[in-house]
């Protein structure tokens, strides 16, 4: 399965290697080439997330989110096995993060529990059997890249831009629910993303990212091609769900 594991993130690698190989080395110009993938990114301004806010049904926005958290991998868990034998200012800004995700010990702030509470309130069971193959292969690419040190650079690109990116979907998403009535506390967790990933991914940039290439340039092109699996993977999601939604 190891075997599997690793030639599946080998054949993400080629779709994006050359892309990813023009990633500056310098620390200033990586992080200038980083943030432009909010826009330039695979996925990014997908037609898919307007929709959702403006116009999809209840049972359609039920869809959407039962195939999103089936592909949730836990990104407190994936920072966890992230950060092990990281540099000390790159691990700090991560234990950072980790914590906001724990709700800073507050259970009722944890971001999981939150999720969870959304599924419920929407319904919804997500499962194996019911979740298409493109939202599988997205958490299992997060997973396999947090767990095998061999990729752990490219984890830290990969968690990074979904930090980036994040935001604005998260919003339209909770436009979204909140049109088909869900309360504040209903839909807190796309609530809470829209804006806390906002200053997240700042902070993983300039205490992470930026001395990370700083100390050792060579790095630049495994965290860029992280990023842009990550950013692949959630491309053919978006595809996949219009295609689905739209039909």
């Amino acid at each position: 399965m190891r075997r599997l594991e690793a030639a599946f993130l080998e054949e993400l690698r080629t779709v994006v290697s050359h892309e990813a190989s023009s990633a500056p080395r310098d620390a200033n110009d990586f992080i200038a080439w980083f943030e432009a993938l909010k826009h330039t990114g695979h996925g990014q301004g997908d037609p898919l997330f307007p929709w959702l806010a403006k116009e999809a049904s209840r049972e359609q926005l039920r869809w959407f989110f039962e195939q999103e958290a089936a592909g949730e991998a836990g990104f407190d868990d994936l920072v966890a096995y992230t950060q092990i034998q990281m540099p000390a200012a790159a691990k700090l800004e991560f234990a950072r993060n980790y914590w906001d995700e724990m709700g800073r010990g507050n259970p009722r702030g944890m971001h999981g529990p939150m999720l969870a509470d959304l599924a419920r309130t929407l319904d919804v069971t997500p499962s194996i059997a019911s979740t298409v193959w493109e939202s599988l292969a997205l958490a299992n690419a997060m997973t396999a890249m947090a767990t095998n040190r061999h990729y752990a650079w490219h984890s830290v690109g990969a968690l990074g831009v979904i930090e980036l990116t994040a935001p604005d979907r998260s919003a339209m998403v909770a436009k979204g629910l909140r049109r088909i009535g869900l309360t504040d506390k209903e839909r807190r967790y796309f609530d809470l993303h829209a804006v806390l990933d906002v200053k997240h991914s700042e902070d993983w940039n300039e205490h992470a990212l930026k001395p990370l290439v700083a100390e050792d340039p060579r790095r630049a092109v495994a965290i860029a091609e992280g990023a842009l699996m990550r950013l692949l993977c959630g491309a053919r999601c978006f595809e996949r769900y219009r295609a689905h939604l739209w039909k």
